[in-house]
């Protein structure tokens, strides 16, 4: 039975200098931290200060009571833990933290139950997110229905804060640095990666007489090859003609660091870098996701999703 799914990207205002040292300290001591550990932390946040420098000027330094630092190693770690129960006041929904990029979403063959489903968990997970005194974006938390084939309703019920804001539903939304659209085509995603990959390369083709071939290589290897590759394991959804407009960007990289004429067939290319294919590099990416699942290294929630399929008939 097919189903809708609706989610709340939700937004949190300075979330990590909002951060209480004192909740967050006994959220560490609840984990079993020794009275060590404990005190190391306590000195960590202690006397922190903070200055602004405007055309060479410094302001006076002051005290920092609250936060965990943005940017460091520790920062993300701590207001996970900071944070990590409001999971348990999400109801029917299911809810993914990462730091501060929260979701609630939730789905059903029925739109009005899901919608009634998801409202009813936002109600109750924002008063566990002013208990830690994390302030809710209202204007930049938003509602999306993914429906790839049910129909689209002419009009959708609103879901909304305790403060009475309505949230608004939008059709693209960029989540842990990925396009998510409503249809879960992946259109809006591959446009940005695209439209990014050109750009570098464009300054790689500008400046290529400043590099050597070694030096074409390893940058489009440091520098282009991480985007196309970062959550290539989702495209198992996108049409063929979405993906080629990522094989083209693919071998204008490849015809950048050989001089390549560009009526040189890809399997030239691939043969002249020694690079695969996408569509092999992503292959290998998930059976590798697949690998970790069977050894159990898998994260629940993926592993939640594989089924290993027995087999129809005996070998013997």
């Amino acid at each position: 039975m097919r189903h809708y799914c609706a989610a709340v990207f939700i937004d949190l205002a300075k979330a990590f200098d909002s951060v209480n040292h004192h909740i967050l300290t006994g959220r560490l001591n609840s984990l079993g931290f020794s009275n060590d550990c404990l005190a190391w932390f306590t000195n960590y946040f202690s006397d922190r200060v903070q200055c602004v420098k405007l055309e060479g000027l410094l302001s006076g330094p002051l005290a920092v009571s609250m936060g965990v630092p943005q940017g460091s190693i520790l920062g993300p770690t701590l207001f996970s833990v900071y944070n990590n129960d409001v999971s348990l006041a999400a109801g029917d929904s299911l809810i993914h933290l990462y730091a501060d990029d929260t979701i609630l979403y939730t789905s059903g063959p029925s739109l009005d139950t899901v919608l009634t489903n998801l409202q009813t968990s936002f109600n109750a997970i924002q008063p566990s997110f002013r208990g830690l005194q994390l302030l809710l974006n209202a204007s930049k938390t938003k509602c999306m229905l993914f429906n790839r084939s049910l129909p689209a309703p002419a009009c959708l019920s609103s879901i909304t804060t305790l403060d009475g804001s309505d949230l608004e539903y939008v059709d693209n939304y960029k989540y842990l640095g990925v396009w998510l659209d409503c249809k879960l085509s992946f259109q809006t995603r591959i446009k940005y990666l695209q439209s990014k990959i050109k750009s570098r390369i464009g300054f790689l083709f500008r400046n290529k007489a400043s590099f050597t071939h070694a030096a074409k290589h390893t940058l489009v290897k440091l520098t282009i090859l991480p985007i196309i590759d970062f959550g290539d394991v989702i495209y198992k959804i996108p049409s063929n003609t979405l993906l080629n407009k990522l094989d083209a960007v693919y071998h204008s990289a490849i015809h950048f660091v050989t001089k390549s004429p560009y009526t040189t067939h890809h399997c030239d290319l691939y043969a002249l870098v020694g690079w695969p294919w996408l569509h092999t590099h992503r292959q290998s990416h998930w059976l590798q996701v697949i690998y970790k699942y069977l050894l159990g290294k898998a994260p629940p929630y993926v592993s939640s999703l594989v089924t290993i399929a027995a087999p129809t008939r005996s070998t013997r």
